[in-house]
């Protein structure tokens, strides 16, 4: 088995170096390379033997990020099984239905979670075998401990396993406003690696993970490439300003992530000024352009180099990086493609753009997901037949070969480092007896980046307030997709072929915000 097992790679290794330190157990989270191939050994055979888990099934979590969630991987990488984490921010009816989606054989949940789960479970049915992180559980759950503590007649390894399975999905979100697995492979992960470790990391480096673990920019960006050339992870349960800057001098962190709006969280901590980062290397900024007033506010107190990176679910998600030294000549860039990545801007009919024009940003690397579970419309609409990926994304390149960003061809935005898409929640609008016609679109934030803007007709002699409209979406999607504002208007503009003029209205809105 060439690939796959992680950690019984990095018990060989680095057998007695720390991996991973889950902050939340205090002196008891620190894991070295041993020991998480013991838990990840022990799992994984009890998900074999007890569970009846075996090649391709899938295995789901719930759970604040922990090391449960590096067990689970590495213990579905020696089976061959998929691992599925869900984000935990769902509305219960969501959640069930990407379980039914996605079938998993095995569901571990934490606490917190517990409501949810009973909810999920009593629509999905017992065929969902359950198992809770810590507490009491539910009615027929099992406790982690016990899988931890199996013991197994045999190794656990699978040698049909190759570069092409798959081992997670990560869900992104549809045109559709439903959620859509990416298939992540052995291949996918270990050319993203690589590019990561030309670019970013080194053996020995140390970070802090602290966006959530269902993501790709949790799981991936980082954290299994560390765990790959013997670095260190410490894991954050939730983010707090306060406690990373704490954390990044008590660990000695050399690198990390975060978004511009936690950049922005830490400078105004009362921590920031008096924290030692001598140790940090670099930090790198995503999601979003890092304003230069910002990063000067910061190398005015800490001379620590920025870099910027760009990434998405399904590739990568190390597609661009840009060194700190274009960090200000260069601002609101991407920067330039990876050493194993391909780029290109093409317009509609997929002829590329002359330099500084604008198009679609099209991707082409081993680096990229194997398509969407059991959704071959999205697949073929999202891979060419020359194997591009189309991103959607609408980017220009300079002179140099430097990448902006220009906006998107969907409707989709980002809020706190989250996708949101218009479609779901017009969707969900619609739903409510007094709604005519709605549109949502993405607007400027100061602390998320962008929030949701929702415009309503309601239907002739119907009532509704904004709150109760608000209170509507709450009851059936994520909170935070659930729009800041909803503005009841008359009409909605349209074009001479009938669609609502979403543009149009996200100025109206912007302008609006100003005055």
């Amino acid at each position: 088995m060439f690939i796959g097992d992680w950690m019984g790679r990095g018990a060989t290794y680095w057998p007695e170096h720390t991996a991973v330190v889950d902050v939340a157990r205090g002196e008891s989270g620190r894991f070295s390379y041993r020991d998480m191939n013991a838990r990840a050994e022990a799992l994984a055979g009890w998900l074999r033997d007890v569970a009846g888990v075996s090649r391709g099934d899938r295995v789901g979590l719930v759970a604040h990020n922990g090391v449960e969630y590096l067990d689970v991987f590495f213990a579905c990488g020696k089976l061959g099984a998929v691992f599925v984490p869900f984000n935990w921010r769902l509305h219960a009816q969501e959640l069930t239905d990407l379980v039914r989606d996605t079938g998993p054989r095995v569901l571990f949940f934490s606490d917190d979670f517990r409501e949810g789960i009973a909810a999920v479970h009593k629509q999905v049915g017992d065929s969902l075998r359950l198992v809770h992180l810590e507490g009491q559980g539910l009615p027929g759950s099992r406790p982690y401990a016990e899988a931890l503590a199996h013991v197994s007649g045999s190794k656990v390894t699978n040698e049909q396993v190759s570069e092409e399975d798959i081992i997670c999905l990560l869900f992104t979100g549809g045109t559709t406003g439903r959620s859509k697995g990416a298939r992540i492979s052995y291949r996918m992960v270990a050319w993203n690696t690589l590019n990561t470790l030309i670019h970013e990391v080194r053996p020995g480096d140390i970070t802090v993970t602290h966006t959530p673990m269902f993501h790709t920019g949790g799981l991936l960006v980082y954290t299994v490439p560390l765990l790959t050339c013997g670095g260190t992870v410490v894991l954050m349960r939730r983010w707090d300003a306060d406690e990373m800057l704490r954390l990044v001098e008590r660990e000695k962190v050399t690198l990390f992530f975060a978004v511009p709006t936690q950049y922005q969280q830490m400078y105004d901590s009362p921590r920031f000024r008096s924290a030692d980062l001598s140790s940090v290397r670099f930090v790198t900024s995503g999601g979003a352009p890092l304003p230069v007033p910002l990063l000067q506010a910061w190398q005015a107190v800490h001379k620590v180099p920025f870099k910027q990176g760009f990434g998405m679910t399904e590739f990568g998600p190390g597609i661009f990086s840009m060194g700190p030294e274009f960090a200000v000549s260069k601002a609101g860039s991407i920067g330039r493609p990876n050493y194993f990545v391909d780029a290109r801007l093409v317009d509609d009919h997929g002829r590329d753009v002359p330099e500084g024009s604008t198009g679609e940003l099209i991707l082409k690397a081993p680096s990229m997901c194997s398509g969407y579970f059991e959704n071959a419309e999205a697949t073929a609409e999202a891979i060419d037949a020359d194997g591009w990926f189309h991103t959607g994304d609408l980017a220009h390149r300079d002179a140099d070969g430097f990448f902006f960003i220009n906006g998107r061809k969907k409707d989709m935005f980002i809020s706190g480092g989250e996708n949101v898409y218009p479609l779901e929640l017009e969707t969900a609008l619609y739903e409510h007896p007094a709604v005519q016609a709605c549109a949502v679109v993405g607007v400027p934030d100061p602390k998320w980046g962008e929030v949701g803007r929702a415009f309503v007709v309601l239907k002739p002699g119907a009532q509704a307030t904004a709150e109760a409209l608000l209170e509507h979406l709450r009851g059936r999607v994520a909170r935070y997709k659930v729009p800041k504002k909803v503005e009841l208007v008359a009409s909605l503009p349209v074009s001479a072929a009938g669609k609502i003029l979403k543009r149009e209205l996200r100025e109206r809105a912007i302008a609006a915000d100003k005055s």
